[in-house]
């Protein structure tokens, strides 16, 4: 099996990466939000747009 961030092989102590840095390197980008899921709800779209607006709205 090959590290998801670097190709290397894995090592049995950082499965299923190669090393402390690309698991550090993986949960980072979770944290950042790299790996977010984009959501398809109807109210969650809604909501965003009126905060987009209202966001808009004290600009002006």
């Amino acid at each position: 099996m090959s590290c998801p961030i670097c190709g290397e092989e894995t090592r049995r102590e950082y499965r299923p990466f190669c090393s402390r840095r690309c698991a550090d390197v993986d949960l980072a980008k979770w944290l950042n939000g790299a790996y977010a899921t984009p959501r398809t709800d109807p109210e969650d779209i809604e909501i965003a747009l009126e905060e987009a607006e209202k966001a808009q709205e004290t600009k002006h």
